[in-house]
């Protein structure tokens, strides 16, 4: 009886949704169906976009828009990942890949065509189902809860860093149809959404089940890049928010540097996450890819935004002014999220100069990182310290800013005590601080122990960070950020808006 009221509750609930759902879905779909011939900007828009509860009365024009879709945006003919890879190294957009990657490419070549297989039965299509069938399974799921767990396992990649994760994932992604209901994200920005959604459902009984489900009816296929665990409030949530989505059919795909026995290692209250675990090995098959080459360190690194010494304040405010130009710097204040705002202490021309301790030293975290770099594609940074154990929080909080800002292709220029690999020389794993040394002057050896950092979650992260840092400030990377900012500015002069703002 309680299930039947609580399904009765939820029916209602929905359908009690504010009608500007409705509307803003339908300006989703007409700019979805107006930039479907431009490739970039479609993309842009895809990547760009947020989740978002769709509305049941929405059904009713839906069936309007799958025919103009599918009148208007011829589908291209994809073969899959591996195919496009093998054509990108044919002419020359890639380096040869080693045969670790090759063989991480026939994983996701299988999944991509299984899913191609059983589309159907996955209900991948947001067009392939009839607008009275959709009604109606919608409002019989409310009523009768039933498990519909995909026939297709999901995919979850791990690997050590630069091994090319990120790249392959967006390979398989870009491949895949556009009528299909798919998502791809970073794993900061999925929970950041999670939480955001849990707090508009609180009182409910079980709120992750509605936030599930309305993560399901938006997204079948979810792409996760860079899943770490490395928060309690994320770890306490994660078994019974995938237990529904999987129940609700959704197929994973996700890339990790660690495994998912290594997960959450050593954190809070761990056997409550264990769980998450054994359902994400039951769901997923995990592949490792066990290249030793970090694919980014091969860039043409440059020391041009990167720069190490003490006391150069007044030099990168210098360098700050030449990339902003004729522009005015001044304090800004952008919104993060639920109302909240981050001050910004100078400004201009899309770039934000900030002192490390006001960016890395304060409780901030993901969201407010997230908010910033909508607002700004460039950020200078002063006075990044080396780490150890009396600054390990700001040092979390540092690998979370480059997370984010290798996310949105930002361009970091900043002051350094020194190189991204020393800055977290003193910063180790449990197996790598028991291989360290010790020297035999007892003065000596107290020193590096004054400040070593034995971290676990932190110890894996830093070899990420590094290898992003060498690529951030290589000249593909640089370029690449160029053309960006270009076509936004572009975007702009049309009428768009980005999410990048000058």
């Amino acid at each position: 009886m309680r299930t039947i009221l609580r399904s009765v509750w939820r029916s209602r609930t929905a359908f009690r949704r504010p009608a500007d759902n409705l509307y803003a879905g339908s300006a989703r779909r007409q700019n979805y169906l107006s930039n479907t011939s431009f490739g970039s900007v479609h993309k842009l828009s895809q990547n760009a976009e947020s989740f978002r509860c769709l509305h049941p009365s929405y059904m009713n024009s839906r069936a309007l828009f799958a025919d103009a879709a599918k009148a208007n945006t011829p589908e291209i003919s994809r073969a899959g990942p591996l195919v496009e890879y093998e054509r990108r190294i044919a002419a020359g957009e890639l380096v040869d890949g080693d045969t670790c990657q090759v063989g991480t490419l026939r994983e996701l070549q299988r999944l991509y065509d299984e899913l191609v297989e059983s589309a159907d039965t996955c209900r991948l299509d947001r067009y392939a189902t009839s607008e009275k069938s959709s009604r109606s399974r919608w409002l019989w799921s409310r009523f009768i809860p039933q498990p519909s767990y995909s026939p297709v396992k999901g995919l979850y990649l791990y690997g050590g860093v630069g091994t090319g994760k990120t790249m392959l994932m967006d390979l398989f992604f870009d491949q895949l149809p556009r009528s299909w209901r798919k998502k791809r994200i970073h794993f900061h920005d999925f929970m950041l959404n999670v939480h955001s959604r849990l707090r508009k459902h609180k009182g409910v009984s079980d709120p992750l089940e509605i936030v599930a489900g309305e993560i399901s009816d938006e997204s079948i296929l979810l792409c996760l890049d860079e899943f770490m665990v490395t928060d309690v409030a994320d770890a306490m949530i994660l078994n019974r928010l995938f237990r529904h989505l999987f129940s609700d059919g959704v197929i994973l795909v996700a890339t990790s540097n660690r495994a998912p026995d290594g997960l959450y290692e050593g954190g809070l209250q761990r056997d409550l996450f264990l769980p998450f675990i054994a359902t994400l090995k039951e769901r997923c098959v995990v592949h490792e890819i066990g290249s030793s080459v970090d694919y980014r360190k091969m860039t043409s690194a440059e020391e041009g935004f990167y720069f190490v010494g003490k006391d150069l304040s007044s030099f990168l405010m210098q360098k700050f002014q030449e990339l902003i130009g004729k522009h005015t710097a001044y304090p800004q204040e952008v919104e993060v999220v639920m109302g909240r705002t981050l001050q910004v202490p100078l400004g201009a021309n899309g770039c934000a100069y900030f002192p490390f301790e006001e960016l890395c030293d304060r409780p901030l975290g993901a969201a407010d990182y997230f908010g910033l770099f909508k607002s700004f594609h460039t950020l200078a940074l002063e006075g990044v310290p080396n780490f150890g154990l009396h600054n390990r929080t700001a040092a979390y909080r540092f690998i979370t800013l480059v997370d984010v800002m290798y996310e949105n292709r930002a361009r970091l220029l900043c002051t350094a005590e020194g190189s991204p690999s020393k800055l977290f020389e003193k910063v180790v794993t449990i197996s790598d601080a028991k291989q360290i040394a010790p020297r035999t002057a007892s003065r000596s050896r107290r020193n590096d122990e004054a400040d070593l950092c034995v971290d676990n979650e932190l110890g894996f992260a830093k070899d990420r960070t590094i290898s992003r840092l060498t690529e951030m400030n290589s000249k593909e990377y640089l370029e690449h950020h160029a053309a960006m900012v270009a076509d936004h500015q572009l975007l702009r002069k049309d009428g768009s808006e980005g999410p990048v703002q000058a």
